[in-house]
């Protein structure tokens, strides 16, 4: 079991079923319009693979716009077992860790509630996981609407595996991330600091990638696995507040590792390097989207600095009776 119950009420899937070899983890808040389609396509992929076996959690993280009716609605009509969790605490990582306390498969695959899959998007998960070697594995992200900005997205057609030399942030994009159970289990909860929602805004997928390569999990990319983003930013200041948010969770990643990944901070080396020359007429970080290399570094900052804050407010909190050992089971 992962440690910590999720909280609030569920709905399950099935009483008497067996596991399925899949769990689709959606987490979700305030987005009812997008959240029927990314239903939807998953409900037809499982149709059109129905020989392997799967089942949606759905979490509801707080949402304020009928998510929960909705839901009560898609369940009722569910052409696969669909359990709905209510997680009222802020954050996605909080929701995540709630879907991971109700997955039943051997499989879990996270997709974002504003992602809809590829139909052949099964298949080529069994493909993947033919074999029992411990992997973290994403897969490729495409635009779902054309009329947004080309951002969150990872439309790379080659395979990949995570080495130091490679900057783990965007590397296996969270709307579409995928693990054995035992991985999961070996790598543990996600670290709530993180994640939109929480303090540090993001990062709490690229902090998962982190723990599993330290752990000597591989961490693999993929260029199957298809998902689509509709991530509905189609002006450029919604883009840069997003690049601003990643920046800042990448900063409190780096210093979270630095013990143990001291190699990480060579990516806000090249950050800031690359900041230098943009000052001087070198290139900027995103010349299509007119991102800085200053934010940045910046953000980075920023995130570090709140990282300790957090870090010194954990410490204070703890009792003094706590075992250290106790710590084993929060995020490493």
């Amino acid at each position: 079991m992962f440690p910590h119950a999720a909280r609030g009420p569920a709905v399950p899937a099935t009483a008497a079923t067996p596991p399925p070899r899949a769990s689709f983890i959606v987490c979700t808040r305030n987005r009812v319009a997008a959240l029927a389609a990314c239903v939807g396509s998953i409900q037809a992929a499982c149709r059109s693979h129905a020989a392997f076996a799967a089942e949606l959690v759905v979490v509801d993280n707080g949402s304020s716009d009928g998510t929960a009716d909705c839901l009560a609605r898609l369940a009722a009509g569910s052409t696969i077992p669909m359990t709905l969790v209510s997680e009222p605490r802020p954050g996605l990582s909080a929701a995540r860790n709630a879907g991971l306390e109700r997955a039943r498969g051997s499989l879990l695959v996270f997709i974002d509630d504003d992602c809809q899959l590829h139909p052949d998007y099964l298949r080529d998960l069994e493909r993947h996981y033919a074999d029992a070697s411990p992997c973290v594995r994403g897969g490729r992200v495409e635009l779902g609407d054309q009329r947004d900005l080309p951002f969150t997205i990872k439309r790379s057609r080659q395979r990949e595996q995570l080495t130091r030399a490679i900057p783990p942030g965007g590397f296996v994009l969270g709307c579409n991330m995928t693990m054995s159970r035992e991985v999961a289990l070996r790598i543990g909860r996600f670290d709530e600091r993180f994640g939109v929602g929480a303090p540090l805004r993001s990062a709490e997928d690229t902090d998962y990638l982190v723990r599993a390569f330290l752990a000597g999990v591989e961490v693999e990319y993929v260029p199957d696995m298809v998902v689509f983003h509709h991530h509905g930013r189609s002006e450029r200041g919604e883009v840069e507040a997003l690049h601003r948010s990643y920046s800042l969770g990448n900063g409190g990643l780096y210093l979270k590792h630095l013990g143990r990944a001291p190699w990480l901070l060579r990516h806000f080396y090249w950050a800031f390097r690359s900041a230098l020359r943009e000052l001087v007429g070198g290139p900027t970080f995103d010349p299509e989207l007119q991102l800085s290399h200053r934010p940045i570094v910046l953000m980075n900052l920023r995130g570090a600095c709140r990282y300790a804050g957090l870090a010194l407010w954990r410490t204070g909190r703890r009792s003094p009776r706590q075992p250290v050992g106790q710590a084993a089971v929060e995020p490493r």
